[in-house]
């Protein structure tokens, strides 16, 4: 498994319509060529601070797949305005373990 992390500043002031806007354009990424789910998870300390983590088969169904997209254009287009700072975005490879008892 491949995942995608992306490191999404937004500006304070329109965080909850950062979020309603994700909603909307979500769909575009599941159903994406080789998706496997996401999270979108707001940082605690800096609320601003987004993280989306994507699953993906392989780094290839990401980029140049995805992002190569009309789909991803637009999923983009739906959420640029709410942006601080240019996302950053990298890969890690890797497999959840099972919890320790």
């Amino acid at each position: 498994m491949v995942y995608e992390i992306a490191l999404l500043p937004v500006h304070k002031e329109h965080v909850e319509q950062f979020r309603r806007a994700f909603d909307e354009v979500a769909p575009l990424l599941t159903r994406a060529k080789g998706y496997g789910g996401h999270m979108l998870a707001q940082g605690i300390e800096t609320p601003e601070l987004f993280n989306l983590i994507v699953r993906w088969a392989s780094l290839e169904d990401h980029t140049p797949g995805f992002e190569e997209s009309e789909d991803h254009q637009v999923f983009m287009m739906g959420l640029e305005a709410y942006f601080a700072e240019e996302p950053k975005v990298y890969h890690i490879e890797g497999q959840f373990s099972e919890s320790c008892p």
